[in-house]
């Protein structure tokens, strides 16, 4: 599947991954390109959804791009037979120092994973087909695990919906010189339109496969996301808008054709999230195939910074249990007072699935001999509790952390069994700014603090705004701060001492150019889980 040339220490993947590569892209629906139009000058650009890297480690990094043809639709596929893609990988961007090149036929979508890379080093990358040429993308290796690292810069995202603004965010993060991005799900939205829209998506309702790829391909379709997805590696999550709102596991959600078989639309789309994500061959557990059988998609995982940090990826979407007691017993999700749902506190109830939970206990008793300061948990949502109803009596979101208690409780008396090193959560999901503090135990204020929370804004997705936002902090007192109104991303900054993080929020999302200030800054020493505002 690639040949190599000029490279001694750059190599594919195993032939395991290379065949389930092979088995993904046999399974897409393709339309004929000859190989002899792909050597010969074409009449299009096949590049034009950009490229990206992820999922990397100390010695290896995904390379990605999707083949786009010149069909009236602008989404037909290339024949997984027919295609061969150059790919050019070099230490420099003008691609004359240690350059190395290959080929790869893996029909529309490439996922190119590159192994025996030298670690803690910055690459450059880019595609070919013919004469058309991809973008020159950007990507790095982590520090080998053993390596003492002086810094890790991370920004985390989320929530980027096409109808209630621009990506603009996306071009102030190029200029934040980061090491990578967190993408912390709602790649896409599903939906066929919002009132009062900026701009209208293509297509209505998501719901088959066409459908999904066409709505990446329209988000991807971002100069300044796509300018982004070249600057540096993304580990990506999901959340519920990559198939349908507020879906769990196997039940679906409150969006779209309700008549629809809802595992089979959910193995579409997340055969659609796989074709659009620099993810690893191995997050397909039995290939594309599977997916319709119900197969996991694997995309929770650990990666080490150095010895300065433990990264968690986590999925809290595909294992979890139903939402409980909406009104009516209906799908989705609702605001509801605890105290007249008895399923509320049901203990076996899980937001990530037993294996996950498992996997995570195991990670954080490993993490406790490795001595690295940080451990940094990205996930999907909000973390701490959130009662919106003031005063006596509680008003929390089934469909979050609130709505799965023993699932948090579960994980917070994982994270003090195992004494887990200064617990860092990054969320998003909400579209609105939270930070504060991990309790030992949510529903009580006076518990102990166990680590530091961090939500974040969305890109684009709109929120309620800020009228009651006081009384709200003032109800939830493990939050400091908050803020319901800008759009953006946050910046953490990790050192060996401590982290800063900075809320970078743009001015107005319905302006394709706009400005970016920081909202507050934050500070957290190592070894006391307490959050100070600094600005």
């Amino acid at each position: 599947m690639t040949s190599p040339r000029n490279e001694s220490q750059l190599t594919p993947a195993s032939n395991t991954r290379r065949d389930i590569l092979k088995w993904a892209a046999l399974a897409s629906a393709p339309v004929s390109f000859s190989l002899s139009m792909a050597q010969s000058p074409l009449r299009h650009n096949p590049f034009t959804l950009g490229v990206a890297s992820g999922s990397p480690n100390h010695h290896s990094v995904v390379l990605w791009t999707r083949l786009m043809s010149d069909t009236a639709s602008g989404n037909a596929q290339f024949a997984a037979s027919d295609v061969s893609v150059k790919w050019e990988v070099a230490d420099d961007e003008g691609f004359k120092v240690n350059r190395r090149t290959g080929q790869v036929a893996l029909a529309h979508s490439v996922h190119l994973e590159l192994d025996q890379l030298q670690s803690d080093r910055w690459y450059f990358y880019r595609f070919q087909i013919g004469d058309a040429q991809s973008t020159v993308g950007r990507t790095r290796t982590l520090p080998h695990p053993e390596a003492m690292v002086q810094k890790l810069r991370v920004a985390y995202a989320s929530c980027q919906r096409w109808e209630h603004g621009y990506f603009s965010a996306y071009d102030h993060m190029c200029q934040e010189n980061l090491d990578m991005v967190l993408f912390l799900g709602d790649y896409i939205y599903e939906y066929a339109g919002a009132a009062n829209a900026v701009r209208l998506p293509s297509g209505g309702w998501v719901n088959s496969l066409s459908d999904y790829r066409d709505r990446y391909a329209l988000h991807r379709s971002e100069k300044s996301l796509q300018a982004m997805h070249a600057q540096c590696p993304w580990l990506i999550t999901w959340d519920d808008h990559e198939v349908s709102n507020d879906y769990a596991s196997l039940e679906r959600g409150m969006s779209g054709n309700t008549g629809f078989d809802f595992p089979a639309q959910r193995a579409r789309a997340y055969q659609a999230f796989y074709e659009h994500m620099p993810l690893r061959a191995s997050a397909l557990t039995r290939a594309i195939d599977g997916l319709s059988k119900g197969a996991e998609m694997r995309i929770y995982g650990q990666v080490a910074y150095g010895k300065l940090a433990n990264i968690y990826l986590l999925d809290d979407r595909q294992y979890r249990d139903r939402q409980v007691c909406n009104k009516g017993f209906g799908f989705g999700s609702g605001w509801l007072d605890p105290d007249q749902c008895e399923a509320w506190l049901d203990p076996q109830r899980t937001l990530l699935g037993t294996a996950q939970e498992q996997w995570l206990d195991q990670a954080f008793s490993n993490a406790r001999s490795d001595q690295r300061p940080w451990n940094v948990v990205a996930q999907q949502t909000i973390f701490g509790r959130r009662d919106y109803k003031l005063g006596e009596g509680r008003s929390l979101w089934n469909d979050g952390w609130d709505g799965y208690s023993s699932a948090r409780q579960r994980m917070t008396a994982s994270m003090q069994g195992h004494a887990l090193k200064n617990p860092v959560l990054l969320g998003g999901d909400v579209h609105e700014n939270w930070v504060g503090h991990v309790m030992a135990d949510a529903y009580k204020d006076d518990s102990a603090k166990i680590g530091v929370e961090f939500c974040g804004a969305s890109i684009s997705a709109r929120s309620a705004g800020n009228s009651r936002l006081a009384a709200r902090l003032a109800e939830n007192p493990h939050f400091l701060f908050a803020d319901s109104e800008r759009k953006g991303y946050g910046v953490v900054e990790f050192t060996a001492k401590q982290i800063q993080t900075e809320l970078r929020v743009v001015d107005d999302v319905r302006q394709p150019t706009t400005k970016i200030e920081t909202l507050a800054k934050f500070t957290v020493e190592a070894g006391m889980s307490q959050v100070q505002r600094t600005a």
